[in-house]
């Protein structure tokens, strides 16, 4: 007699909890005890290093360094923070005008995060972390809160388990433990392959809503080359292990495109696999991406000229930028390819136009298709205006163009 679907459903249930419940119970031991094989190791900066207690140091389990992309006076977002040792190092980093928030779901973790907060604020010299209680995917709700709810209102019928689950969407949306718009940079070390299968879509919606417009994420995690097998999708300790969830590296990348990013790059990729099971590489990579592609597209008369080295390349949105030649842009496009942290800036000449039009003047722009700017219209259908090339200075270097 063949399986019925109610119980293929309890099958799949009952791995999913104990999936659960073995992630929960290992990292609660390896916040007690030094666990080795629990990811890869990790090189890093000791200068950031110098002023936390050796436990936090050894008690980290990661696969990447996301904190060297932290910069000064931002607000970042730790998924997963452990022991809290990459959210000491980023304090450091963002310095006394920037802030730091760490979201754990492990009370034993949480418990070493704080241990040690009041001495390494005062080695540092000011105090800009905070760590909170939370599953990273639903940053809105506190779980703090909803803990004390239970404490107050125990849940002992159908009905009071209604009026629980409302009153935690009216906590997500009253006083969300992460409000939207609100962080400069969300990192994650080795943490989004720990969440079930069926939320990390949820996952990657989160971490696009709390960012700000122009906001990014620099995650690192474990990908795989191939799809995990059954045996090791059934092995709890695979999945604490950051083996049976790990992301296929191309599905990875697709993520954080379907969550709305924009500008999604790996930054490192390991070269020789951290583990082989079945066939199937395992490795660790750092993937960035940005938030800011969403809003109106409005024509201002700018063009961007991709400088090569390939003939052409093709953006997120479906622009395709030709080598030398002027591609007419919205404004929208041309902020995201030419501000500061963009990762196109390089790749990139700005053209602007003579006359800028005023946002609020500017009409919509179709961002349908590819098509060329011609310069009179950068320069204006009535530009007539005559500079000879006598006393201007050259630009191509002391022996001249």
């Amino acid at each position: 007699m063949g399986s019925t679907p109610k119980m293929l459903l309890e099958n799949t249930e009952n791995q999913v909890t104990n999936m659960e419940n073995e992630v929960i119970r290992r990292y609660a031991d390896g916040a007690k005890a030094l666990e080795k094989d629990l990811c890869c190791p990790i090189n890093y900066d000791n200068k950031y290093l110098d002023l936390l207690p050796q436990e936090i140091i050894e008690k980290d389990y990661g696969c990447g360094d996301p904190s060297i992309y932290v910069q000064e006076g931002e607000t970042v977002l730790d998924l997963g923070s452990g022991a809290g040792k990459l959210c000491y190092i980023m304090s450091q980093k963002v310095g006394i005008n920037g802030q730091v928030i760490g979201v754990d779901f492990n009370p034993e973790m949480l418990n070493l995060a704080h241990k040690y907060k009041k001495e390494i604020a005062s080695k540092i010299g000011y105090d800009n972390v905070r760590f909170v209680k939370g599953k990273i995917q639903d940053l809105a709700l506190d779980l703090e809160q909803v803990e004390n709810l239970l404490l107050t209102q125990p849940i002992t019928d159908l009905s009071k388990l209604s009026e629980f689950e409302a009153m935690c969407q009216k906590m997500r949306t009253a006083q969300p433990l992460i409000a939207s718009d609100s962080v400069d940079l969300v990192v994650s070390n080795c943490v989004l392959n720990l969440v079930r299968p069926q939320d990390k879509e949820q996952l990657f919606k989160e971490i696009f809503r709390v960012l700000k417009r122009g906001g990014r994420a620099v995650i690192s995690d474990i990908v795989s080359d191939e799809d995990p097998t059954e045996e090791i999708l059934n092995d709890p300790t695979l999945w604490s292990g950051c083996i049976a969830g790990a992301f296929r590296e191309d599905k990875f990348l697709e993520m954080f495109e379907k969550a709305g990013f924009y500008g999604v790059e790996i930054l490192i990729r390991q070269n020789n696999a951290w583990q082989v099971i079945n066939g199937i590489e395992f490795r660790s990579v750092t993937v960035r991406a940005f938030k800011g592609k969403e809003g109106a597209c409005l024509e201002r008369y700018q063009a961007l000229t991709y400088k090569g080295p390939w003939k052409s390349v093709r953006d997120d949105d479906g622009h395709t930028f030709y080598r030398g030649q002027r591609i007419a842009v919205c404004d929208k496009t041309y902020q995201i390819m030419t501000n500061p942290n963009s990762p196109y800036k390089n790749h990139i000449i700005a053209i602007e136009p003579k006359e800028l039009i005023p946002l609020e003047q500017a009409p919509p722009f179709s961002c349908k298709g590819t098509s060329l700017r011609h310069p009179k219209e950068t320069k204006g259908l009535e530009y007539k205006e005559t500079i000879l090339a006598e006393g201007v200075a050259c630009d191509c270097g002391p022996e001249g163009c």
